[in-house]
């Protein structure tokens, strides 16, 4: 196959929003079954309904005095209640003896409340008069320091719903209602593929006019963080027999196909042309309105997502963060995967004036200074964007709305922390 004779150009720029509508339009993956050692951060797919309350009995929070409420009603350190103590519990029985009025029993830590009882006092509230005789100095309201059965779930009532994201409490929680197994958004496989002459492996090292590849180590990262499985498909040249070889492969044994270069105006951009060259396939977007981050190339090839990330390497991450993790996470079945609102942020007083030109979506790299009794400092981080500096400077990112001219020193604004 022969090289193009003529560069594409920026035929269909569109807007950040746009941009995250079409990558919605592709369906999550299939579920697949796993267990709770490979559940962390991954996507149910069914609910999980509890087979039983959790907990299963009412259980002390504390070790102290299993009480009837009533019975500690106005305690207080002037003027205690005696109780006779009954019993002593342990963890692993379940008490056969209900407590009668004025009677407490002595209580560890996750031991099951006696019938009568519905608080426990703190042991430090208390002081033993005699063998059985004790003293009691607080009131307790009912339900007070009690995990009341059933409070984490109740029996035949969604316990997890499907779109949950798994993290370590609702693994806890599958693990105390006894699921081993659960059906979760399978994790993509993600096709990275580096075009460029100019590119040579880490371990060479680069001639004049050469440089090292980047950028599929760092996209492979950040793929890795959103829970997807990169697959390495080498360094490519800039040729359109080569470039669609490498994509045709790509395509065929993965569910998404990242290009890290060649997505810019010029007569070596190959990768709409290579994409154009696949059956079923089609441009979606040549450009988004975003800084750093324009030249982001958008296709569709046999139903799956191929997108053309910037060459440069800040620009890369920058649209790896904003567009290409969520995703991956979207095709993972979390549902709130594009929502920016639940993005980690940390409010910050803007140090220094920062323009900007209406119409795109601004990313600032932002370096926080911390201040005692104060907001952090958010000093924007400005540079070239094919340098790392920026974003290794940088704590995280503030956005720049695509209708405003810039932000103003002394502004609040929230850093998206990455």
């Amino acid at each position: 196959m022969s090289q193009p004779n003529t560069p594409h150009g920026f035929f269909t720029i569109i807007s950040r929003p746009r941009f995250e509508e079409l990558l919605r339009q592709f369906p999550p993956l299939e579920s697949e079954q796993c267990g709770l050692s490979e559940s962390s951060g991954r996507v149910l797919t069914e609910d999980l309904i509890a087979e039983h309350d959790w907990p299963l009995l009412d259980r002390s929070c504390m070790d102290g005095f299993a009480v009837n409420a009533r019975d500690a009603f106005g305690a207080s350190e002037t003027n205690p209640a005696y109780l006779e103590c009954t019993a002593t519990l342990s963890i692993d029985v379940v008490p056969d003896t209900p407590l009668g009025p004025g009677e407490c029993a002595r209580i560890p830590t996750g031991g099951v409340l006696p019938e009568g009882a519905d608080a426990v006092i703190m042991i430090e509230h208390t002081g033993e008069m005699d063998g059985t005789t004790i003293e009691v100095r607080k009131s307790a309201a009912p339900g007070e320091n009690v995990m009341l059965r059933g409070e984490d779930a109740r029996q035949g009532q969604i316990a997890l719903a499907r779109g949950t994201v798994m993290r370590p409490q609702e693994i806890g929680l599958a693990a105390a209602l006894g699921f081993q197994e659960m059906a979760l958004g399978r994790r993509p496989r993600v096709g990275i593929v580096s075009t460029g002459d100019e590119l040579v492996g880490v371990r060479q090292m680069p001639r004049p006019g050469q440089v090292r590849d980047v950028n599929s180590h760092t996209v492979a990262a950040l793929v890795a963080q959103a829970g997807g499985i990169p697959v390495h498909y080498g360094l490519v040249r800039d040729e359109l027999e080569s470039l669609t070889e490498a994509l045709t492969k790509a395509v065929a044994e993965t569910d998404v196909v990242l290009l890290s270069g060649g997505s810019s105006i010029g007569v070596r951009d190959l990768t709409v042309a290579a994409l154009e060259e696949l059956g079923d396939s089609a441009i979606l977007a040549h450009g988004v309105a975003l800084s750093p981050g324009k030249p982001t190339i958008l296709g569709r090839a046999s139903g799956k997502p191929a997108i053309g990330l910037p060459g440069q390497v800040t620009s890369a991450l920058v649209v790896m963060h904003v567009l290409i993790l969520p995703l991956l996470r979207h095709l993972q079945g979390d549902r709130n995967a594009f929502d920016t609102t639940l993005r980690p942020v940390l409010q910050a007083e803007l140090a220094r004036n920062v323009a900007s030109k209406p119409g795109r979506e601004d990313y600032v790299r932002i370096r926080l200074e911390p201040r005692a009794g104060a907001l952090p400092l958010a000093h924007p981080v400005l540079g070239k964007s094919g340098l790392l500096r920026t974003m290794l400077q940088a704590h995280g990112l503030a956005t720049i709305p695509a209708e405003s001219e810039g932000l103003d020193q002394g502004r609040l604004i929230d850093v998206w922390i990455v």
